[in-house]
């Protein structure tokens, strides 16, 4: 079966997609009346969206008790290591509004980044036999971004994690950009177990790689696409290449 083609969304700058994102998270958030699962990704640009969510405008539009929070992809350092995800995350909004126990991280206190993925892909499978005995996708929203070689969470192209059709997390030895670190990710099967999935990219660095990336190029990005429900890029008009300009 041939998947529909992503749709592409662009604003005017970094502040109108973190309002637009934000518009999906609470959209998505409160359409679930169970237990809503969001999977967060890292970065600048979801950190913005973060920090807005944390404001009282925003704030008070989640449904803070019900809502779990998962992570995309870590780097293998301590939460507290600023180069730690879900720490950015706890900080920008979740330590400030969510329940603890609502906030499922990968543990990175494992022995190994394989030792991780295994453990955390129990978390995502046991999370699914209590709150999707529906057949609903595990996630409610998927939030990617995109590096300047095509990898999205920790997927780098030619990586095996990248092609990874098995497991739901895999671990990654060695990072292909900077900081060359290991990972753990959620694989592009996992991902693709969403309601939506939204991929965020903003300012004039991501230009080149969205080109390639919509171009259809075989990089991970190009292969992140929601299995049953919507696939979106949230690119504002620093970021959109020239083929997406009206």
């Amino acid at each position: 079966m041939t998947m529909p083609r992503p749709r592409i969304i662009i604003e005017r700058d970094a502040v109108a997609l973190a309002e637009r994102a934000a518009e999906r998270v609470v959209a998505r958030a409160r359409e679930n009346t169970g237990e809503p699962a969001i999977c967060l990704t890292g970065g600048s640009t979801p950190k913005r969206l973060y920090q807005l969510l944390a404001t009282p405008e925003w704030r008070n539009q989640l449904p803070w008790q019900r809502v779990q929070w998962f992570i995309g992809d870590d780097r293998f350092v301590p939460p507290d290591d600023e180069l730690s995800n879900i720490g950015m995350a706890r900080h920008a909004f979740l330590d400030g509004c969510a329940p603890p126990e609502n906030i499922h991280a990968i543990p990175t206190d494992a022995a190994s980044p394989v030792e991780a993925a295994r453990a955390y892909e129990q978390t995502l499978r046991e999370f699914q036999a209590r709150h999707r005995t529906d057949g609903a996708p595990l996630f409610d929203l998927v939030l990617l971004g995109v590096g300047p070689d095509g990898h999205t969470a920790s997927l780098f192209p030619g990586y095996p994690a990248a092609s990874e059709t098995e497991h739901w997390v895999a671990g990654v030895p060695q990072a292909h950009v900077a900081p060359f670190v290991p990972r753990v990710s959620l694989t592009l099967p996992c991902l693709a177990q969403c309601r939506e999935m939204l991929l965020l990219a903003s300012g004039h660095d991501k230009r080149a790689i969205l080109s390639r990336v919509f171009a259809g190029e075989d990089l991970p990005a190009a292969h992140a696409q929601s299995a049953r429900g919507e696939t979106w890029w949230l690119i504002d008009r620093a970021a959109a290449p020239e083929s997406c300009e009206a």
